[in-house]
């Protein structure tokens, strides 16, 4: 194994933790420090069925924090950093931009200096033997129209929301320490994430609890924005395929290769909640669709060539949308524990209340 003692940044959120449990079960002989603020959507709820016997160490820190973090990597004798950790909602960013700055880009910038400090300045482990690798997102790359290719990885980048714009200068900034510094890098930019351990305010797991309560299933416009679909489970290995055999400076696009408007992910919820759900007297669950007020500045269409990274590093995702939504579905369904936690957060009430109660009807 090239990497033995990792660094997880946000490993107590959604795609971070199951990060954290795609190393711990599929390579028990690496060390995990998970590194982790406690936000409103990074939860120790998430981690709760991990190995018992794992090599895994939890610390509660912020990124921002530069000296705990040159400490921690020091300490902990840290040989790859996957940084996870950022503010993650476009419309979380259009109602409060200065979080996103704050985490996603100074969050960014301390991480690197703390890499930096201990491996290329003092020279704990030798360059050739660290990697920091960078979390990103397809939204960096703006809006598709009908009919323009997929982004690739040299699509100039287009960001055209606080979110985008932020994570846009956190992936210039790792390529900086690259150029400059001779840091070892590699980044992906993922398309869009769903599974288990979501945090229920992204589109897939907001329409399979609000169905199971009865709640209106807000679509936004006409519900034909169209998005590419990853696994998250499919992302967690293509993330540890770039980490250990990616080049040093090299960005990926990591997709899922399914890209449905909007409406079909709704419509293919509430169908396969009708069949698994049988007793609900919310059936049919797509008499629970509304449609209200699209967001500001919403961008069109997204879709990831991911031709150089099944080219380069033969990975390529395992799971179609129908088979990924299904066990989705399954997964929230088997786990109302989970479920309740996350609903009892104050943070969640709040935001469902400062986000949708004002968005009216279409």
């Amino acid at each position: 194994m090239k990497y033995s003692r990792v660094m997880v940044t946000g490993g107590a959120g959604f795609i971070g933790s199951n990060f954290v449990r795609h190393i711990l079960t599929h390579y028990p002989q690496v060390f995990v420090l998970n590194v982790d603020l406690l936000t409103y959507a990074g939860s120790l709820e998430n981690l709760k069925d991990l190995p018992a016997d794992a090599l895994y160490q939890f610390v509660q820190a912020d990124i921002c924090d530069q000296e705990s973090m040159t400490e921690l990597i020091r300490a902990y004798n840290v040989d790859a950093i996957v940084h996870f950790a950022a503010e993650s909602h476009v419309d979380r960013s259009i109602l409060g931009p200065s979080a996103f700055i704050n985490t996603n880009i100074l969050g960014t910038f301390s991480l690197l200096e703390a890499a930096r400090a201990v491996w290329l300045t003092e020279k704990k482990l030798a360059a050739e033997n660290v990697r920091f690798h960078h979390i990103s997102t397809d939204e960096v790359f703006g809006s598709l129209e009908p009919g323009q290719p997929a982004f690739k990885e040299t699509t100039p980048y287009s960001p055209n929301s606080p979110y985008a714009a932020s994570k846009a200068s956190s992936d210039h900034l790792v390529r900086a320490y690259n150029h400059t510094y001779g840091m070892p890098v590699t980044l992906t930019n993922c398309s869009n994430n769903y599974g288990p351990y979501q945090f229920p305010e992204k589109l897939i797991p907001l329409m399979i609890l609000n169905a199971l309560e009865g709640k209106p299933l807000p679509v936004y416009g006409d519900g034909m924005q169209i998005r590419d679909w990853l696994y998250v489970e499919d992302h967690c290995e293509a993330i540890w395929k770039v980490l250990h055999d990616g080049k040093v400076g090299e960005s990926y696009n990591v997709g899922g290769n399914n890209q449905p408007p909007n409406i079909e992910i709704v419509d293919a919820i509430c169908t396969l909640l009708d069949e698994l759900r049988p007793e609900s007297a919310f059936r049919p669950h797509q008499s629970l669709k509304k449609y209200v007020t699209d967001r500001p500045g919403h961008d069109r269409r997204y879709a990831m060539d991911i031709s150089l990274i099944e080219r380069e590093l033969g990975w390529r995702p395992k799971y179609d949308l129908k088979q990924g939504l299904r066990k989705t579905v399954e997964w929230y369904l088997a786990n109302p524990d989970w479920i309740n936690a996350i609903r009892h957060q104050k943070q969640y009430d709040e935001w469902v209340s400062q986000n949708y109660s004002k968005r009216g009807d279409k």
